[in-house]
């Protein structure tokens, strides 16, 4: 049987993290992996969740399953953090999947069941993750332009016009806030105009947040996502804890889809449950209840607030300071647009080859279209990788 199989593309970003690894050199520079690092190079566990951890270990008396959706207090917590009071909660349904990549897959699922010819359109460019399980699932699938490679913003005016062509019953992907790869992120404004846009073609949103509190603040990077959820009958949001609160390796996501009405979402839910069911029955619990302790704590969630504010202001900083570096070594304004940009990541144009010559010269790695990786950085690598693109030509 096994003689038959081919081999698969190799993820271009594991196999970034690699080379990396093998690299001697003392000055390399890891931007491509999409994991938060402090100024020693390391992803730290954050103070809530070490607390939050110790209580659940001391308090837990099983290991037994929570139910296929998860843990519904978990659900609760995620929906209160992610759509606030924007939804009323009997029009939602809600599942904990491993992830935000799980909450993804189990999304595209629920649109295969429901709508079968259903085309999926994506951000060009967007996280390499959603085209290939799209494809994966052998579902129809379009490209919206996003990005100004000129400007290094949003390419407004195409993203409209591609929006314009969506047909009924299409699933437009969204990425809610701290867009991933370019970190270029539309006006609120330009949001309302994306709202009206897809609600006059008649599709439906998916939402991919997975960056919340890495923008602007937690509520301001929900923004978006909310006006979305405000404005249709039916929308689906995929939700990553893995970034806030940093349980990456915990796998700790949800999916949820808001129904037109309480019966609509019982409907959704059961057939959300019967997803979970035939991937892998039930969900992982422990990141889920670390986030749920966390966030239905006051003590423990003000502390993972103010870690979550650091967190993000140390990557402003970052922005702001090769977004300097640049201006003083280019002589030149054009990489200004870095510290405009949101999140853990920025498009910042270089070529393939140009890519190359940085890590071969200079040991920086970042993804061959030129997506780095801020939160890789640190105050003393920022003037190496700023020299390293000067050097470049970028």
């Amino acid at each position: 049987m096994f003689e038959t199989l081919k081999a698969q593309p190799a993820d271009k970003i594991l196999s970034l993290m690699a080379a990396y690894r093998e690299d001697p050199r003392d000055t390399k520079v890891d931007l491509g992996v999409g994991v938060y690092k402090d100024e020693h190079g390391n992803t730290p566990v954050m103070r809530a969740v070490k607390e939050a951890e110790r209580r659940i270990v001391a308090d837990q008396s099983t290991k037994a399953y929570t139910g296929l959706a998860g843990d519904p207090a978990f659900a609760d917590a995620m929906i209160d953090l992610v759509l606030g009071e924007t939804v009323a909660r009997d029009r939602i349904a809600a599942i904990a999947t491993p992830g935000g990549t799980g909450a993804i897959r189990q999304a595209l699922e629920l649109i295969r069941i429901a709508s079968p010819g259903a085309t999926v359109w994506l951000s060009n460019p967007t996280w390499p993750n959603h085209p290939s399980i799209v494809k994966f699932l052998g579902m129809k699938m379009q490209e919206y332009r996003y990005f100004d490679e000129g400007t290094r913003g949003v390419d407004f005016d195409g993203m409209i016009a591609d929006l314009g062509t969506v047909a009924e019953g299409d699933v437009v992907l969204l990425h809610g806030c701290c867009h991933n790869p370019t970190g270029a992120n539309p006006t609120a404004d330009q949001w309302d105009r994306i709202i009206a846009t897809v609600k006059e073609r008649g599709a439906v949103p998916l939402v991919d947040i997975a960056y919340q509190g890495f923008g602007d603040g937690l509520d301001q990077d929900a923004q978006a996502t909310r006006k979305v959820a405000g404005a249709f009958d039916n929308v689906l949001i995929a939700a990553s804890c893995s970034k806030n609160f940093g349980v990456y390796r915990e796998r700790t996501g949800i999916l949820m889809g808001i129904a037109r009405d309480a019966d609509e979402a019982k409907l959704t839910q059961a057939n959300l449950n019967f997803l979970n069911r035939q991937n892998y029955s039930f969900p992982p619990d422990h990141g889920a209840r670390v986030v749920t302790t966390i966030l239905t704590d006051p003590e423990l969630r003000a502390d993972w607030e103010a870690e979550l504010e650091e967190t993000r202001n140390t990557m402003l900083a970052l922005r702001q300071q090769l977004a300097d570096e640049l201006r003083q070594r280019s002589n030149d304004d054009r990489f200004d647009f870095i510290a405009r940009h949101r999140g853990m990541f920025s498009r910042i144009g270089a070529s393939p080859d140009e890519v190359e010559a940085m890590r071969r010269e200079n040991g920086i790695y970042m993804v061959g279209d030129s997506r780095m990786n801020i939160a890789g950085l640190n105050a003393k690598t920022v003037p190496l990788l700023a020299q390293a693109i000067v050097d470049a030509g970028v």
